[in-house]
């Protein structure tokens, strides 16, 4: 009889360049599952527009599992119960899963890969998520880098990331099928149907990551060194959900640019948008180097000295930066883009973070905190979205996968600022925040250019 192996799907929803997935599809028969169990991600577990998300894209895989001949199990945590039963209904010899790198998902998933195999299984871990592993990349002295610039240089100087691997044809389904819960009992979906505009913005799943990667390698790619910076624009590639849900993989990105520069190594592409967007995937890889060599970043700056930093205690100014009526047009355009959409164009981030950190001085953690119903990727907790400012890495969040966004503070926004009624800033408090600092050099042709934007956002989120 042919082996079975549980294959632990996580972040990486596809099958298309899935390695754990091909592995046990070579070996034999694949059950394919998905466990929620989002308390063991804590405190980072998802928010509700992730959840969103996730309930559509689960829906779309459990289609094309069903396809391939060996539909999705979907199961309830905690993990390392849900695969044991999982096994034991199913005869299951192995478990394969593809590696993840934040502090809490390391911990828990190596008590559960010991556990496993004293239970008598055969445990594997493929890299499913990533060009080059944190733990395969070092400096001459063997240390993990802290800057970008040179990781980078590192990167370039290695071989090629491996080609990505074509999804399997056929699934062998197990000789004893197991239930699965249907989707809906996770409870991922909103009581309150926020998200119209996100239905409008997104199409959540494998098949639509295919299709954003190649509109933009033939409409945008050529292009995006300067687009990007343009909030105005629909100038980005909008695979950053796709990436973090492992709808696409980050190879195959890379390579779908490779071949749009006919086949030139990484190294060789010197100029152009082709070039900036390889370096973007590489801060991806750095965000999760850093995370994955100095796990405290989690919660705390990189370096220890900025721990001590006063940081202002302002509910007021925090709920108006939260709810987008602070006052600052393209502040508060950022802030209820978000709210939308559950993502925000990358260079109003940076002013929007900078704003934060900068001008109200409140603490970073403070910020990830209110923003619960963003989309998020789990490199954030290595780049904490810029909203750590400067303290020990210079790292924009992964810029090159954010999709454009037309934007702009219609007078609606400014409405009723005067007062610090329901978390608003007052006329003194926004006159006393202005400065150089609010808005870094370049922003404020952004700022000027926000009457021009289109508007999509013109009443603020209750």
């Amino acid at each position: 009889m042919k082996p079975t192996t549980i294959v632990w799907l996580r972040h990486d929803l596809r099958l298309d360049d899935n390695p754990a997935l091909a592995a046990a599809a070579a070996r034999g028969a694949v059950v394919p599952a998905f466990i929620w169990a989002p308390d063991e991600e804590a405190p980072w577990e998802p928010g509700a527009a992730s959840r969103w998300w996730l309930h559509q894209s689960l829906e779309k895989l459990s289609e094309t599992f069903a396809k391939a001949g060996s539909p999705l199990v979907i199961r309830c945590g905690p993990s390392l119960d849900a695969l044991r039963k999982l096994a034991k209904e199913t005869g299951a010899t192995h478990v394969a899963w593809n590696r993840r790198y934040e502090p809490a998902v390391i911990k828990r998933d190596t008590g559960i890969k010991k556990a496993l195999a004293a239970d008598g299984l055969e445990v594997e871990s493929f890299n499913g998520a990533l060009l080059f592993e944190p733990m395969h990349v070092a400096t001459k002295e063997g240390k993990p880098y802290q800057v970008f610039s040179p990781f980078w240089r590192a990167l370039l100087g290695r071989e090629e990331p491996a080609e990505p691997v074509a999804a399997p044809r056929k699934l062998t389904a197990p000789e004893k099928s197991p239930k699965s819960l249907p989707i809906d009992a996770l409870d991922l979906l909103p009581t309150i149907d926020w998200a119209a505009t996100m239905r409008k913005t997104w199409t959540p799943g494998e098949a639509g990551a295919a299709k954003r990667l190649g509109r933009f390698v033939e409409r945008g790619l050529a292009d995006y060194d300067g687009d990007r910076n343009r909030p105005d624009h629909d100038g980005t590639s909008a695979l950053s959900p796709h990436l973090h849900f492992g709808e696409i993989s980050p190879r195959r990105a890379w390579h779908a640019v490779r071949t749009a520069m006919g086949g030139k190594p990484a190294k060789a592409i010197t100029t152009g948008g082709a070039e900036a967007y390889l370096r973007e995937l590489g801060w991806r890889e750095f965000a999760n180097h850093l995370l994955y060599h100095f796990p405290h970043t989690a919660n705390a700056p990189l370096r220890a000295d900025y721990a001590r930093f006063p940081w202002a205690k302002d509910p007021v100014g925090l709920r108006a930066w939260q709810r987008g009526r602070t006052g600052f047009p393209i502040v508060d355009a950022g802030m209820r883009q978000l709210w939308a959409t559950g993502w925000m164009h990358n260079r109003v981030r940076m002013i929007v973070a900078s704003f934060l950190v900068k001008d109200l001085r409140i603490s970073w953690l403070e910020g990830h905190a209110g923003r619960c119903r963003s989309r998020g990727q789990h490199a954030r907790l290595a780049v904490g979205s810029r909203l750590r400012g400067r303290c020990g890495a210079l790292l924009p969040d992964l810029q090159s996968h954010e999709p454009g966004g037309e934007i702009r503070s219609r007078r609606g926004l400014r409405e009723g600022v005067g007062g610090r009624r329901r978390g608003r800033l007052s006329r003194t408090d926004r006159r006393s925040r202005r400065g150089k600092k609010t808005c870094p050099r370049g922003a404020q042709g952004s700022v000027a250019k926000v009457a021009r934007m289109v508007a999509i956002f013109s009443r603020a989120p209750s």
